[in-house]
């Protein structure tokens, strides 16, 4: 067999047999932790006024008959 061809069916082969990419799953675990984490010290920190807020806007919303 002619040196080229068999190297390109080799690379077919290799290509066709490859795992799928997995993709970066620690950086998605990092990013998902941190954003927890993020919510949690803020919800810790400020939690009073921030259902203030919310029920504040609520109510604006629904208007004063309520």
């Amino acid at each position: 067999m002619h040196p080229r061809l068999y190297g390109l069916l080799l690379q077919v082969r290799q290509a066709l047999t490859r795992q799928p990419e997995r993709g970066d799953v620690p950086g998605w675990v990092l990013v998902t932790l941190m954003t927890a984490g993020l919510v949690t010290v803020l919800w810790a920190v400020a939690g009073d006024r921030l259902v203030s807020l919310f029920v504040q806007a609520l109510n604006s919303v629904r208007g004063p008959g309520g």
